[in-house]
């Protein structure tokens, strides 16, 4: 019987194929591995082989980022968080640790970046953070 796992509470850094897949996943909600596939190799230059994006998903079930369940012969795995999800979670990680990494510095790179927007883009993202 396999051993439940729990959703880490923040979510890994995917690597850049890691991020594909999820990119596709996400897209369609869940998926077996050749619906995944086909959809990573529609209209690339080089297509994946199957057992690659069969790999990327067994790493990310391992990873805790998706589930996976038997239907038949096939695994269909699924998102464990929303794309908003993932990328929220990410952000605030990646964002505290340039604050540790960097301290003040960090902070005013980003004020400069809130320099250089317009008016509606600031207001949307006071309204985004007032959310969160």
């Amino acid at each position: 019987m396999p051993r439940a796992r729990t959703r880490p509470a923040v979510p890994p850094a995917l690597h850049e194929l890691e991020a594909k897949v999820m990119e596709r996943l996400w897209d369609l909600g869940e998926a077996p591995v050749r619906e995944v596939l086909e959809r990573l190799n529609a209209g690339a230059r080089k297509p994946l082989a199957y057992t690659t994006v069969m790999t990327i998903l067994q790493r990310l079930d391992r990873k805790g980022v998706v589930t996976r369940r038997r239907e038949g012969r096939m695994h269909v795995y699924a998102p464990v968080w929303s794309r908003e999800e993932y990328r929220e979670a990410r952000a605030q990680v990646e964002v505290d640790d340039l604050v540790a990494r960097f301290g003040e510095s960090a902070l005013v790179q980003f004020a400069r970046q809130m320099d250089g927007l317009d008016r509606k883009r600031l207001d949307e993202l006071r309204r985004l953070a007032r959310r969160a």
